[in-house]
């Protein structure tokens, strides 16, 4: 009997680990939701191909910028910053072929270009129409191009 106790502390150990981080992430999520202007958004850098490489995420506007978060991550730091200045849309698209697996239902991809480089922002036309109106509401001397 004695040795059946010390599996069943190890297993009750590891249940309330996981149980603490469903918790944390949970905990996060709500924490990070409860800002106004907060929005799911899936984000993939350039080289990837078709389908891969999305990462599943939140957005949240900033006066002058857009924080990005994981979802699966128990940071409370925006994993990247796309400032409004240097955030460029030049077209959008509804997913296809094996990228419409990678994606929640009904999301746009928005291919945006930033510091020269090719950025990928996928969110549901709803966000969008958010997103574009808070690119073109830019202070005046700001260069924005919304496709």
């Amino acid at each position: 009997m004695s040795d059946l106790v010390v599996p069943l502390e190890v297993l009750a150990a590891l249940a309330l680990l996981l149980a603490v981080l469903v918790a944390a992430f949970v905990a996060r999520r709500r924490f990070l939701s409860r800002s106004i202007g907060t929005f799911d958004c899936s984000l993939r850098t350039s080289g990837q191909r078709m389908g891969q490489g999305w990462v599943l995420g939140l957005a949240r506007y900033e006066a002058d910028r857009i924080e990005w978060f994981r979802v699966f991550d128990l940071s409370m730091r925006p994993r990247r910053v796309l400032p409004r200045a240097d955030l460029q849309v030049k077209d959008r698209r509804y997913p296809n072929g094996p990228e419409a697996f990678s994606l929640m239902a009904g999301f746009l991809v928005v291919r945006c270009e930033y510091h020269r480089a090719t950025l990928e922002l996928a969110m549901s036309e709803q966000a969008y129409t958010g997103f574009a109106s808070w690119l073109e509401s830019a202070p005046p001397g700001q260069n924005v191009s919304v496709a």
